[in-house]
C-alpha cells in the first residue's frame, strides 16, 4: 500500500459512519451473493398452506400471498436490485466521466456544445422518462440498468469537467503535452486518474440513486417483472396488504433503506477521505 493510499484509508477510518456503512454494504452484498447457499427456500417455492404467514421460526420474515418465504426472496431480490444499481452506476459514471473530461480538457466550442447538451438532458425529468422507456422495452435487469445509467450521467459530467479544468493547467499535463503525447493519451493517463476522487464518490452515490429508481419503477409495475424478485416489485406485491400484513412491506422497505443509506454514508466518507484538506481539520 502506497503512502497516499494509507492516508486515504486513515481518513476513511476516522469517518465512523462510513466505516460502519462499508461493513453493512459488504455484508449485505455477500449475503445476497450467497443466496443459493444460505436461503432456506427457493425464491419461487409456493406453499399454499402457509399463505401470508407472520414471521416465525420456519419463516423468519413470514411468507407472501403465495406462501413464498420472504427472507429467501429478500436475498434473491437483493441480487437483482444491487446488480442493477452497480451496472447503472458504472454506465452513468463511465459516460459522464468521459464526457466531462473531454469537455473540460478541450474547452472552447467543444466545452460549450457538450455542456449545453448536458443541460438539455438534465432538464428532462428522469422518472417520467424512465416510465415511458420501461413501457416500451422488456424490463430485464440489463435493460433497466442501461436505461437508468443513460439518464444519470449529467451530475458526474459537470463535476468531472470542473475538476479537469483545474487539472489541465497542471505542470505534469504540460510536460506530457510537450513530450508529444496525444490528447487521448493525456486524458486517459494523466487527467482521469487525477480526477478519480470525484468520480469514485459520484459512482458510489449513483448506486443508491439507481436502486431507488429501480424500486420506484418496480413499485409501479414497470420494473423487472415477476417471478424474478426485486425489492421494488416485492413492495408492489405488498401494497394491498400493508395494513393487515405489514411485514410484507416492512422487510423489503428496510432492505432498500439500509442499503441506500449505507451507500450514501460511504460516499460521504470517501469524499472526505479523498480530500487532502481534511487533514487540516
Amino acid at each position: 500500500m502506497t503512502e497516499n493510499s494509507s492516508r486515504i484509508w486513515m481518513r476513511l477510518r476516522r469517518h465512523h459512519l462510513a466505516t460502519v456503512s462499508t461493513v453493512v454494504v459488504v455484508l449485505i452484498g455477500l449475503l445476497c451473493l450467497a443466496a443459493p447457499l444460505i436461503a432456506p427456500y427457493d425464491f419461487d417455492q409456493i406453499d399454499l398452506t402457509n399463505i401470508r404467514e407472520a414471521p416465525s421460526v420456519s419463516h423468519v420474515m413470514g411468507t407472501d400471498d403465495l406462501g413464498r418465504d420472504l427472507f429467501s426472496r429478500i436475498l434473491y431480490g437483493g441480487r437483482v436490485s444491487i446488480l442493477i444499481g452497480l451496472l447503472a452506476a458504472i454506465i452513468g459514471t463511465g459516460f459522464g466521466s468521459l464526457l466531462g473530461a473531454v469537455s473540460g480538457y478541450y474547452g472552447g466550442r467543444v466545452d460549450g456544445t457538450l455542456m449545453r447538451f448536458t443541460d438539455v438532458v438534465y432538464s428532462i425529468p428522469t422518472l417520467p422518462l424512465l416510465i415511458v422507456l420501461a413501457s416500451y422495452t422488456q424490463a430485464g435487469a440489463l435493460s433497466m440498468a442501461s436505461a437508468i445509467g443513460v439518464l444519470s450521467w449529467m451530475t458526474t459530467a459537470r463535476v468531472v469537467r470542473g475538476e479537469v479544468l483545474k487539472i489541465r493547467a497542471m505542470e505534469y499535463v504540460e510536460a506530457a503535452r510537450s513530450l508529444g503525447a496525444t490528447n487521448a493519451r493525456i486524458i486517459a493517463r494523466h487527467v482521469l486518474p487525477n480526477a478519480a476522487g470525484p468520480i469514485v464518490v459520484g459512482a458510489t452515490l449513483a448506486v443508491g440513486n439507481a436502486i431507488i429508481l429501480e424500486s420506484s419503477l418496480s413499485f409501479l409495475g414497470l420494473g423487472v417483472q415477476p417471478p424474478t424478485p426485486t425489492w421494488g416489485n416485492m413492495l408492489m406485491d405488498a401494497q394491498a396488504t400493508m395494513a393487515t400484513q405489514p411485514w410484507l412491506s416492512i422487510f423489503p422497505g428496510l432492505a432498500i433503506l439500509i442499503v441506500v443509506l449505507a451507500v450514501n454514508f460511504l460516499g460521504d466518507g470517501l469524499q472526505d477521505a479523498l480530500d487532502p484538506r481534511s487533514d487540516r481539520h
